[in-house]
């Protein structure tokens, strides 16, 4: 356990510095500040937030001050929306595929938090 809290340290650390060579137009996928999504919606602990489960199997937080997510609790959605801490959230998720290359935390997926601002109906039940 504590050689895989160091290493992923160690991995954050080289990742943080190799950061301030990024550009902000980076291509990869979990670097992106908006994202399209597609999966199932339910609805969170509090009032305004919603819990959304991608296809791939990531967990999102997610809300939204323009789109009535409570209309399509229980549906397949396609969304778009903000990643919050865009830049952190790139690096974390780069983190984790790096363990996942060196055989630890196989199973980890992508999660985060973000705010919705599309959303379109795929179906309206979300697969077992």
């Amino acid at each position: 356990m504590t050689l895989k809290i160091v290493t992923g340290l160690i991995a954050l650390s080289m990742f943080a510095g190799a950061a301030g060579l990024a550009t902000a137009e980076d291509t990869t996928t979990t670097h992106k500040k908006t994202r399209t999504l597609t999966g199932c919606l339910q609805k969170g602990g509090d009032a305004n937030e919603y819990n959304f489960t991608a296809k791939d199997g990531g967990t999102w937080e997610i809300k939204s001050d323009s789109v009535k997510l409570d209309e399509h609790v229980g549906h397949t959605v396609s969304i778009t929306g903000v990643v919050s801490n865009a830049m952190a959230h790139g690096m974390k998720e780069d983190t984790k595929q790096e363990m996942k290359e060196h055989g630890m935390d196989e199973h980890a997926t992508e999660s985060g938090h973000m705010t919705v601002t599309d959303l379109t109906m795929v179906s309206d039940t979300c697969p077992k």
